[in-house]
């Protein structure tokens, strides 16, 4: 499996360890999808922001239904996450 180098949340500084703090308050650590991008903080911010609004957001469908229909997909496209 390949390496991919990340910040480990007690180095991380500015705009990363601020991402980071808003992660551990969401789900109570720093996920190894969050961690990953962690080498880039702005894109990191970014990608948080589409998934909330994607998972959040206003629509027909519930957070439960979202994330059931995320979970379906990845298991068919045979994905961890």
């Amino acid at each position: 499996m390949p390496h991919i180098r990340t910040v480990a949340p007690d180095e991380a500084t500015g705009l990363l360890a601020q991402e980071y703090e808003k992660a551990v308050r969401r789900a109570g650590r720093v996920f190894n999808v969050i961690g990953i991008q962690g080498l880039n903080p702005p894109v990191l911010s970014a990608s948080v922001k589409l998934y909330e609004a994607l998972m959040l957001g206003p629509g027909p469908l519930g957070r439960d239904v979202r994330e059931m229909l995320a979970t379906v997909t990845s298991r068919e496209l045979d994905c961890f996450y």
